[in-house]
């Protein structure tokens, strides 16, 4: 008996027939998540366990037979942090998919990995309470996929990140042991904060299986504006100033025309393309309207040329449903896409955007840059064509600049993405190389063995 056959003896004896997947044609469909130039291996199992139990005995299998294991979501994210390894065990965890609990009086979720992000939103909010985290894939990533990216949104520049919301955990470790990390209470601090560690170390640590998030009360509906810009810099001055005078909006978004003109190309959405910015601004205060009038005062006095209030709820989830179509909408530029999440201070938005730009006219290539404004979180989106040998060469190095302008100006390589394997080499150079030995001496007391998501992060 072979290997393989004997890898996959021993992980049916614990599974349902359903739950492994072993045809060469269909595991290629999980080998790789959403992410250009990262390379996929070839599985040499799949499974899709249901329980936790199901978990414990892959990875006991995995540390029996000194396999691989690399767990996935939906595999929607964009660093290759999902993409398979030569002869692994993909471990698919969409079938996990239940919400266990809602509580209104302690206000927390507790759900299995699998559950998408827009479905539990929706659950919480038919009981008046809200998860704010909300990443533009929000209708088909997994709240695994989230904690595994440490993942933002369009909403994070008021409610935070995905870390900010997850209470405790469950997790398999490499050899199959059950961890249960954090409380169920509004407040803790029981020892190290192992709950927050295992929250964007993108699978290379466990595999979580549960989660209590953080919920809060429903706000009221928001409501948003659209001001044009003149130039980003315009833009990114008023965004300054916005957040100067204490406003909290929750949300404060910019795309630039570039992005303009794909979503207009995407959608015929009649948005202005011949404005060089258009930033989006929503309140869901008690009066919003005020608020939105300030802002829009604000945009006025740093140069905005139009500044368009919606005039209801339904308006303004246009204007949003505008933004949240960016990156789908970039992606159709050309027949591939290298979509980075460059992070630096507010005070250097303007320079990243304006840098950014520069880079893409040096390169010959067509950048579009929506961003979080309000957070600093810059997606510059490079558009080339995947055939063109030299195109491709001079999309990667693009990539490259554009992380080294926003280490430059004091930011970071990922604010919500991830390092996956398209950006293990900028890690290194963030975290220098302290950071990088204390890292993987973690690594190393979780999984010894170096089988969980081997070859990501560094």
């Amino acid at each position: 008996m072979d290997d393989l056959q004997k890898l996959w003896n021993l992980l049916s004896d614990g599974l349902p027939d359903e739950a492994l997947l072993t045809d060469p044609d269909v595991m290629a469909s999980y080998a790789h998540d959403m992410a250009s130039f990262c390379t996929a291996g070839a599985p040499a199992a799949v499974v899709l366990p249901r329980t936790v139990e199901q978990v414990q005995h892959v990875m006991r299998t995995a540390t029996a037979c000194r396999v691989p294991v690399v767990p996935q979501g939906a595999r929607t994210g964009l660093s290759g942090a999902a993409n398979a390894s030569d002869g692994c065990i993909v471990l698919s965890l969409v079938k996990m998919d239940r919400i266990l609990e809602i509580s209104p009086v302690d206000r927390i979720a507790v759900v299995e990995p699998g559950v998408i992000n827009a479905v539990l939103s929706r659950e919480v909010a038919a009981q008046g309470l809200y998860y704010p985290p909300d990443p533009s894939s929000w209708e088909m990533c997994t709240i695994g996929g989230n904690i595994g990216t440490a993942s933002g949104g369009l909403c994070c520049v008021k409610y935070g990140v995905t870390a900010e919301y997850v209470l405790g955990l469950d997790v398999v470790l490499a050899d199959g042991r059950l961890l249960t990390t954090g409380r169920r209470t509004a407040k803790g601090v029981a020892g190290y904060d192992l709950t927050r560690l295992f929250v964007g170390s993108e699978g290379s640590l466990g595999i979580v299986v549960r989660a209590v998030l953080a919920l809060k009360p429903a706000p009221p509906q928001q409501l948003a504006l659209a001001a044009e810009f003149p130039s980003a810099a315009a833009a990114c001055e008023a965004v300054c100033e916005i957040m100067a005078r204490g406003h909290a909006p929750s949300l404060l978004e910019l795309m630039d025309r570039t992005t303009l003109r794909a979503v207009n190309a995407m959608a015929h959405m009649g948005l202005p393309e011949s404005t060089e910015a258009l930033l989006l601004a929503a309140f869901d205060t008690p009066d919003p309207a005020v608020d939105l009038a300030a802002v829009g005062e604000i945009c006025t006095a740093f140069g905005a040329t139009g500044v368009v209030p919606a005039e209801d709820f339904a308006e303004s989830e246009l204007l949003l449903q505008a933004r949240r179509l960016s990156l789908t909408a970039l992606e159709a530029v050309k027949t591939a896409t290298m979509i980075d999440d460059v992070c630096v201070p507010r005070s250097k938005l303007g320079a990243m955007i304006d840098g950014t730009a520069a880079i893409a006219e040096k390169y010959d290539l067509t950048i579009g840059v929506c961003a979080h404004a309000g957070d600093g979180n810059t997606h510059p989106v490079v558009c080339f064509d995947a055939a063109d040998e030299d195109e491709s060469r001079r999309a990667r190095e693009s990539f490259d600049e554009i992380m080294a302008l926003g280490l430059e100006l004091g930011g970071t390589i990922t604010g919500e993405h991830g390092v996956g394997v398209l950006k293990k080499e900028w890690l290194a150079r963030e975290i220098g190389p302290v950071g990088v030995e204390l890292q993987r001496s973690v690594k190393a007391a979780f999984d010894p063995l170096g089988l969980l998501n081997p070859g990501k992060l560094f």
